[in-house]
């Protein structure tokens, strides 16, 4: 484990949970290709996991956890963060694992949704969040899930939920609802797949670095 929290940071009753992949080139993103190369690519997945790190640590939490599969690099803001290593074969597993290294309220989100704010998660921040629901889920427009939180978090309630299908948020939410669980429900929006899904949501946060990112590799592409 690396990294450690900061007194001064901003505190909340819910650990927060970033689960992500080092940014290489070939090995992120790669269904921005061919409209960009796996340089370009890599730049759109630091752009955007930066700018998650970031919301989070000014978000209140009890505790920040980044679970990377790879290593560090000066895109992760310091301090404020724990680092541990993503554990499991499949990304059902890796999520399960993740929620398994916490205790107490955890909401956890991914790399690929750069344009996560305060207001998008404010339900599951207020107060209150975790006397209105025992879960909370936010669903993305391609069928999946941006963000799952649990109010004692089960590893059981991931494993074994089809993942990176058009119907991954369907079923995840069918699994906590028949655990009997009170779910809260997030706004809908766009995770970044495609080319076409970084030009929307590069609209929608100009002046974010992902914004930036998309400016600069569409610039290029254009010479």
């Amino acid at each position: 484990m690396t990294g450690h929290r900061d007194a001064a940071l901003p505190t909340g009753a819910a650990t927060l949970v970033v689960i992500a992949k080092e940014p290489v080139p070939g090995l992120v993103k790669t269904r921005l290709t061919p409209e960009y190369t796996p340089e370009e690519a890599a730049a759109l997945a630091e752009a955007a996991l930066a700018d998650t790190l970031h919301t989070v640590r000014s978000l209140p939490a009890r505790r920040r956890l980044l679970v990377l599969e790879g290593r560090p690099g000066p895109w992760l803001p310091s301090p404020g963060f724990e680092v541990v290593p993503q554990v499991g074969a499949g990304l059902d597993e890796r999520l399960a694992h993740a929620f398994a290294a916490c205790s107490g309220p955890t909401l956890l989100i991914g790399m690929d949704t750069p344009q996560v704010s305060r207001t998008l998660l404010a339900p599951a921040l207020a107060p209150d969040a975790w006397d209105r629901a025992d879960a909370w889920f936010g669903p993305s427009e391609d069928g999946g899930f941006w963000a799952l939180g649990l109010a004692a978090p089960d590893p059981a309630l991931l494993r074994g939920v089809p993942m990176s299908t058009a119907h991954t948020g369907r079923v995840q939410r069918e699994r906590l609802v028949g655990a009997g669980l009170r779910v809260g429900d997030l706004e809908r929006i766009t995770d970044v797949d495609t080319a076409r899904d970084a030009a929307l949501v590069a609209s929608l946060i100009p002046r974010s670095r992902f914004g930036r990112a998309v400016r600069l590799a569409r610039a290029r592409c254009r010479r």
